[in-house]
């Protein structure tokens, strides 16, 4: 295949249940807040103390995916304070919150694709440390380009409020399909460059787990949908370490240059179209971009409103 390989019909399976089982728990946690305080807080203080110092730190290049665990966790436990505590979404300084741990985690994978366009340009290897294929080219530079270019498209960052549902979902009204698809394109390109041996799980299967989330279940509430599944993900992937040498999680990236290429331009190309686009509804709206919404005349923004009793 020309972006994947290694395909067989029991990993395939594990693929669809590892998606399904993402975007259920995501959605059940959801709909409650006992839930949630049980699995984002509950679970992982229990982990902390019992299971995790005995499987997450296995070596000396296994403290990413704890830390990673740990910030995944802490924007969902931020934005579970922004939808439970009565009048936090009307705090125009609590709501750079989830713009601003978004940026970051976007600003650390810029850095990464960077990173390993000096350490790997022109090789083709395997990192020691982390059993990571690692191979750098110009991929890198176009899709850390591409991620400098994503930040700036966050618009409407106080528009960002708590939907009048049972559900109290965190509802960011001007963060559309486009934006999104943008997103996934560009997550799915830095995993592809540099996680290329896990890209399927921690890339397009996340990815796929929360855009479905946000287009068929709760419009409007993608960015958590993101941090929750991407939180469960990582639960799961320090809990049980060895998954990634298990034949049953055995999809990699096909580490063709020209897939890599293919999606590295994707990526920058789609965002900058955002990027145009948003310039466009700037000059026509005459809004602020950061403290007001920018897409009030489309029909999709107008969908994520009704969707949320926030007319």
């Amino acid at each position: 295949m020309f972006f994947f390989t290694n395909y067989t019909w029991q990993n395939i399976l594990i693929a669809l249940a590892v998606l399904a089982g993402l975007i259920l728990v995501n959605d059940l946690t959801r709909r409650s807040k006992w839930l949630s305080i049980a699995v984002y807080i509950v679970l992982p203080l229990v982990l902390t103390f019992t299971v995790w110092p005995k499987t997450a730190v296995r070596g000396s290049g296994d403290w990413f995916p704890v830390v990673k665990t740990y910030s995944a966790l802490a924007g969902v436990i931020g934005f579970m304070a922004i939808r439970y505590i009565k009048g936090a979404d009307t705090k125009k300084w609590l709501l750079f919150f989830p713009a601003l741990i978004l940026s970051i985690n976007i600003a650390e994978a810029v850095y990464r694709d960077f990173e390993v366009y000096a350490a790997y340009a022109g090789q083709a290897v395997v990192n020691p440390v982390d059993g990571l294929f690692m191979q750098g080219g110009i991929w890198n530079i176009l899709n850390a380009i591409a991620g400098i270019v994503l930040i700036l498209t966050l618009t409407g960052i106080f528009g960002i409020r708590v939907a009048k549902t049972k559900s109290k979902d965190m509802i960011w009204p001007d963060q559309l399909w486009f934006w999104i698809i943008a997103y996934d394109l560009w997550n799915l390109s830095y995993c592809y460059n540099c996680i290329s041996t896990r890209s399927m799980y921690a890339g397009l299967l996340l990815l796929l787990s929360c855009t479905i989330s946000e287009f068929f279940l709760k419009k409007g509430a993608w960015l958590q949908h993101r941090a929750q599944t991407l939180a469960l993900w990582a639960m799961f992937s320090i809990t049980f370490s060895s998954y990634s040498t298990s034949p049953l999680f055995s999809i990699t990236s096909s580490y063709k240059p020209a897939a890599l290429t293919v999606i590295s331009i994707l990526s920058i190309v789609s965002n900058l179209a955002v990027l145009v686009y948003e310039i466009i509804q700037i000059k026509k709206t005459k809004r602020c971009p950061v403290t007001q919404d920018i897409y009030v005349d489309l029909k999709s923004y107008k969908a994520v409103l009704a969707d949320n009793n926030l007319n």
